[in-house]
């Protein structure tokens, strides 16, 4: 049999690597949007209390990224091929971001200058909104879908991945991002710098909702598919509405003071924006354009049963084994961010 509790191992494949990426989102989310409005920020010592709130956690954040990467290798090769040949641009612009902004975490303190730590604030912010940026355009382009020949090979050039959908989905993610990164801070911060990201946190709410309106609008003028599921399935729309709820949530607990609240919110947001995508473009991993057959879907990119249901099993395992101990780390380092020797 290639079902485990009455599901294809195609679906649950699907299922994890869209909970893995879902939680990457979450939690290196606020990473990125925490670096991202960095510059805003004027004073040496807000920089290193924002640094030192997601100083303990950046790190281990990543790791949801390279087990996403894992599950796709794993369940579905002929997609993680294809996505990362096609996509070899975005995603090493991408990953430039990613080395940078290690880097200028970690190169930061270790110079009193006041010019070397300007530098690298600009390099650590930067690296975060172009990270942020690429992960946009690149989920856009999945939802969009991309041109394939007959072989599964993307057929394109990479200035197609700049249309104006995926651009949009480009502004909403790092908008979403820069929102959930100033509520993090803002839970984590106190005094002038905590009245400051109060101020930033409602500003980013505005941000992103006017991005996910437009975003919208597009979608429904323009790339109609995309609202398929939708309208063939009326009790769909609890999740948009819930959705919609979540985001309506976020500045209802910020005026209340309770950031905590309001983050899980945002989180819960971001959960919800990747489950209506998937339900967009199941069964396809990557659409073609170009000609629909030549689409990737999780039945004909997925490996074997036997290969599928071993791994299965280590993913069953290992992946709440991962959620324990990011649990773990972010109840050990809860609560306000007090700078000392070992700070950054």
């Amino acid at each position: 049999m290639n079902t485990f509790l009455g599901l294809d191992y195609n679906i649950w494949w699907f299922l994890v690597f869209g909970g893995v990426i879902s939680g990457y989102a979450i939690l290196d989310g606020f990473d990125l949007g925490a670096g991202s409005l960095h510059l805003l920020l004027k004073k040496e010592q807000s920089r290193r209390i924002a640094l030192n709130a997601i100083g303990p956690v950046w790190d281990g954040n990543e790791v949801w990224l390279v087990i996403g990467g894992g599950a796709l290798f794993a369940g579905f090769p002929v997609a993680y091929a294809a996505i990362f040949s096609a996509f070899y641009v975005p995603f090493m612009v991408f990953l430039v971001g990613l080395i940078f902004r290690a880097v200028a975490i970690e190169f930061r303190s270790k110079e009193p200058m006041l010019w070397w730590r300007k530098g690298w604030d600009i390099v650590y912010c930067v690296a975060c909104i172009i990270i942020a940026l690429s992960l946009g355009l690149m989920l856009g382009n999945v939802a969009y879908g991309i041109p394939l020949n007959e072989h599964k090979e993307f057929s394109g050039n990479w200035l197609s991945f700049f249309n104006p959908f995926s651009i949009l989905v480009s502004i909403t993610t790092l908008a979403l991002f820069m929102m959930h990164g100033a509520i993090y801070l803002t839970m984590k911060t106190e005094n002038r710098l905590y009245a400051k990201l109060h101020i930033l946190a409602n500003n980013f709410i505005i941000f992103f909702v006017l991005s996910f309106v437009i975003t919208t609008m597009y979608t429904l003028l323009y790339v109609p598919h995309l609202s398929d599921f939708f309208r063939g399935n009326p009790g769909g729309f609890v999740i948009p509405v819930m959705m919609v709820l979540a985001i309506a949530n976020i500045p209802r607990q910020i005026k209340k003071g309770k950031y905590r609240y309001a983050f899980l919110s945002s989180a819960l947001t971001i959960a919800l924006l990747l489950i209506m995508v998937a339900l967009e473009v199941f069964p396809y991993l990557l659409f073609s354009t170009s000609d629909p057959h030549n689409s990737i879907t999780i039945d004909n990119a997925a490996s074997s049963p036997k290969t599928m249901k071993i791994l299965l099993i280590i993913a069953l395992i290992g992946t709440p084994l991962v959620a324990i101990y990011t649990t773990f780390v972010f109840w050990t380092f809860k609560g306000k961010v007090k700078l000392d020797e070992t700070s950054y």
